[in-house]
C-alpha cells in the first residue's frame, strides 16, 4: 500500500473521530442515567438474552438466505456473519480489473432477511491479511452512524454489533470508514442490501397478501477505473494502491462501469436469473451510491416499493421505477410468457454501454391472446 493511501486513510479516521465528539458526548452523558433507566436497560438485554436465537447462513448474490415470507413465533436473535474480502475482480471482457473491497467476498455483499423487530447480531471480521480498516452502516439501524461508529475493525480484528430491526423495508449497507475513504470503499464495492419482512409478510395497496415463488436480489454497482496515456486500464498489484488514481476518476462524477452483481454480464447467459410462467418474484435492487432506474423489458412492476419502505403500499402496474442513491427496493412480477426478458438500468447508455442488464430466462406456454406475430417479415 503506497504512503500518500496509507496517509489519507490516517487522516480519514482522524476525521471522522472528530465528526463524532457529540457521539462521545453521548457516551459520557449515558452514565449520568438513573438507577431506574439502569434497571429498566438490564432488563431489556435479560429479556434478549431470552429470545430464541437463530444463524441466518449468507449465500452469495442474486439468492436470498432461506427465510419464512410471514415470521413464526415472537421476534429473534439473527445471528450473520461478514468476513471482509481484498480480491481482485475482473470486471468485463477486456480484462478491466478491480481490486474490490468485499463483505463475504462478493459484489454486492450478502442479502440479510429479518422480520420487523428481530435482532440483528453481526459478527464483523477483518482478517490479518487485509490491507485496509474497515466498518459498516446499516441503513436499517438506528443510532451510532448506523452502526458505523461501533465496527471499525482494523486488520487481524473482530466485533460484534447487535442491533433491533424495527423498520420494515429494504434497506442498503455500505462501509464508511471516514472521510474520503467513504465513497472510495463503497465505489470498489463495499455495500449491500437488507430485507426486514413484516411480520405478517407482504400486503398490496388493499391489503391482501403478496407471496413470492422465487426471489432476486440484484446489486447496482458503479466502478471508477483509470485509463493511462494508451488508453488502458491501469493495473495494480494490491488492494489500495490504486486510491490516488481513483480519487481523481471518482471527481469527474462519471463511471468507468456500471454493473449488476460485480461484472458485467454477472446475470446474463449462463447466469441469466431463472422463473416460469405463473410464478410470482420478488426482485430486491441497490444502489448505494447513484440513482436509477430499473425496468423489466417485456414485463412491469406488479407491486413496486420503489423507497423500499414495506409500512407504504406499494405503487402498481409501473413500467420503470426510481430509486434513489442511497436506497435500495422491491419489486413483484408475475410472468405471463416465456423467453429471455431484459432486466435494465433504463438510462441505456450504462445499459447497453456501461453493463448495467440482466436477463430472465422464463419457460412455459406461450399465450397468443397477450402477443401473436400476426405476419413475419416479408418484402413489401
Amino acid at each position: 500500500m503506497n504512503k500518500n493511501h496509507s496517509d489519507q486513510e490516517g487522516a480519514s479516521r482522524r476525521n471522522f473521530m472528530t465528526g463524532t465528539v457529540a457521539v462521545g458526548a453521548g457516551l459520557i452523558m449515558a452514565q449520568t442515567i438513573t438507577s431506574d433507566v439502569q434497571a429498566a436497560t438490564h432488563k431489556t438485554e435479560k429479556e434478549i438474552a431470552s429470545l430464541p436465537r437463530v444463524k441466518q447462513e449468507m449465500v452469495a448474490p442474486p439468492f436470498l438466505p432461506k427465510h419464512d415470507q410471514v415470521a413464526k413465533g415472537g421476534p429473534k436473535v439473527v445471528e450473520v456473519r461478514f468476513v471482509i474480502e481484498e480480491k481482485l475482480m475482473v470486471l468485463d471482457d477486456d480484462g478491466a480489473e478491480i481490486w474490490a473491497l468485499t463483505f463475504n467476498g462478493s459484489v454486492p455483499g450478502p442479502m440479510i432477511v429479518v422480520h420487523e423487530n428481530d435482532y440483528v447480531e453481526l459478527t464483523l471480521v477483518n482478517p490479518a491479511s487485509s490491507a485496509m480498516e474497515h466498518n459498516i452502516d446499516f441503513h436499517a439501524s438506528t443510532g451510532a452512524l448506523g452502526g458505523g461508529g461501533l465496527t471499525h475493525v482494523s486488520p487481524g480484528e473482530e466485533c460484534v454489533l447487535r442491533f433491533k430491526a424495527t423498520k420494515a423495508g429494504v434497506f442498503v449497507y455500505h462501509c464508511a470508514p471516514g472521510g474520503a475513504m467513504i465513497p472510495y470503499h463503497v465505489t470498489h464495492g463495499m455495500n449491500g442490501a437488507i430485507m426486514v419482512l413484516p411480520r405478517g409478510g407482504l400486503k398490496d395497496k388493499a391489503g391482501k397478501a403478496v407471496k413470492y415463488d422465487r426471489a432476486y436480489y440484484i446489486g447496482e454497482q458503479d466502478y471508477y477505473l483509470t485509463k493511462d496515456e494508451e488508453g488502458e486500464y491501469i493495473k495494480y498489484e494490491t488492494a489500495g494502491e490504486d486510491y490516488s488514481d481513483s480519487m481523481k476518476t471518482m471527481a469527474t462524477l462519471l463511471p468507468s462501469h456500471i454493473v449488476f452483481n460485480g461484472a458485467v454480464g454477472a446475470l446474463t447467459g449462463d447466469n441469466s436469473l431463472t422463473a416460469s410462467v405463473g410464478e410470482t418474484v420478488l426482485i430486491i435492487h441497490s444502489q448505494a451510491n447513484r440513482d436509477t432506474r430499473p425496468h423489466l423489458i417485456g414485463g412491469h412492476g406488479d407491486n413496486v416499493w420503489s423507497t423500499g419502505s414495506f409500512d407504504d403500499d406499494p405503487q402498481t402496474n409501473l413500467e420503470t421505477w426510481f430509486i434513489a442513491g442511497g436506497a435500495a427496493g422491491a419489486v413483484t412480477y408475475t410472468f405471463k410468457q416465456p423467453g429471455i426478458y431484459a432486466y435494465v438500468n433504463h438510462n441505456l447508455i450504462e445499459a447497453v454501454l456501461k453493463g448495467a442488464a440482466a436477463h430472465f430466462k422464463v419457460d412455459g406456454k406461450w399465450d397468443n391472446d397477450l402477443m401473436m406475430q400476426v405476419k413475419k417479415p416479408t418484402a413489401i
